[in-house]
C-alpha cells in the first residue's frame, strides 16, 4: 500500500519547512580548484533539514521536544498524508461493528456484539453517539447526543447506572480520539517524560481536558502510534493496550484493545469491521425512535 511505503522521515518533514537545497555543490572554477568541503556528518544533516522533528529512539531521550509536537506527530501519522484535514474529511461518520468480553468481578465473562454508530462533531463533547450491545440473553442501547446520555430497552427509554454510562464516556474521552483531537477539544497537553516499557522506547504525553480528565498516552518513539493509555478513576487505575494496527480507508485504526483495571483485566474488544463517511440516520439518536 502507498501510505506504508512511505518513510516516517518523509512524513515528519511534511511538518516543517525545510530552506536551501541539499545535494547541490558549487560550481568550481576550472584554474582555480577548491577543496572539497568536509563531509556533514550524518545525524546533523538530519537534524538541520529537519530542526523541529521529534527524534527517535536513544535520540529521543537527549533531544528536548515538546508535547504538540509529538501529538501533531501523532495526528499525521493516523490521518497520513493530510494528518488532522484528512481524518476530518474520512472520519465525518463512523460505523463499527465487533465483539467485546467483559469480565466481572467474580470472573463471569460476558461475550457480547455491539455495533457503534458516530456523526463527528467540532468537538467530542458535542458528538453523536449510539452504542448496541447485544448480551446473551438481551440488546439495549446506549446514546450520547445533545451532551447527555440515555438508554432505549424495547423502545422504552432508561437512565443508564452510573457505571455504564462512566464506561460509555471513558470510550470517547479516554480514547486515542481525544489526543489526535486535542486542539478542538481545548484541552492542554504535558510532555512527562520518555521511558521504555519492554523494550519500546515511549513519549508519555498527558492530556487534560476543559471536564478536568487526565489521560495518559504512551507514544512509540519509532512510529508515533499510541500504544497505552492510563487514567485514575475512583481510586481505581485504568490501562489501555492497543494492537493490531491497520489502515481503514487510510486512516490508522487498532483493531484490538484490552481494558485492565488495576492489575486484572476487565475488556477485551475486537473491531470486526470499521468503516468511515457513510450516511447515518440522525433518527437513531433520537429517544425511542432508533
Amino acid at each position: 500500500m502507498f501510505l506504508r511505503k512511505i518513510s516516517l522521515a518523509a512524513a515528519f518533514g511534511l511538518l516543517i519547512s525545510v530552506s536551501g537545497s541539499f545535494g547541490q555543490q558549487p560550481t568550481a572554477p576550472l584554474k582555480k580548484p577548491e577543496p572539497v568541503p568536509t563531509p556533514e556528518k550524518k545525524d546533523e544533516k538530519a537534524q538541520s533539514q529537519n530542526p523541529g522533528t521529534p527524534k527517535t529512539g536513544k535520540e529521543a531521550a537527549n533531544k528536548p521536544v515538546t508535547a504538540e509536537q509529538v501529538a501533531e506527530s501523532v495526528i499525521l501519522i493516523y490521518g497520513f498524508p493530510g494528518g488532522r484535514e484528512r481524518l476530518n474529511q474520512i472520519r465525518k461518520t463512523t460505523i463499527e461493528k465487533g465483539k467485546t468480553r467483559l469480565t466481572a468481578a467474580d470472573g463471569h465473562v460476558d461475550p457480547i456484539n455491539y455495533e457503534r454508530w458516530i456523526i463527528r462533531a467540532d468537538t467530542l463533547e458535542k458528538e453523536r453517539i449510539r452504542l448496541d450491545q447485544e448480551y446473551p440473553n438481551a440488546r439495549y442501547s446506549l446514546i450520547r447526543a445533545d451532551q447527555k446520555i440515555y438508554g432505549i430497552y424495547n423502545d422504552t427509554i432508561f437512565t443508564p447506572r452510573d457505571d455504564a454510562s462512566k464506561t460509555f464516556e471513558n470510550q470517547t474521552f479516554r480514547g486515542i480520539e481525544a489526543l489526535l483531537r486535542y486542539k478542538e477539544d481545548g484541552s492542554t497537553l504535558e510532555l512527562s517524560g520518555h521511558d521504555k516499557v519492554m523494550a519500546v522506547d515511549f513519549y508519555i504525553v498527558d492530556v487534560s481536558d476543559k471536564a478536568g480528565r487526565k489521560t495518559r498516552y504512551y507514544v512509540s518513539s519509532k512510529t508515533y502510534r499510541v500504544m497505552m493509555l492510563e487514567y485514575d478513576e475512583g481510586g481505581v487505575k485504568y490501562k489501555r493496550r492497543f494492537y493490531n494496527y491497520n489502515y481503514a480507508q487510510g486512516t490508522l485504526v487498532p483493531y484490538r484493545s484490552v481494558l485492565w483495571a488495576d492489575d486484572k483485566i476487565v475488556e477485551e474488544t475486537d473491531i470486526s469491521t470499521i468503516t468511515f463517511g457513510q450516511k447515518v440516520d440522525e433518527e437513531m439518536f433520537k429517544g425511542g425512535q432508533g
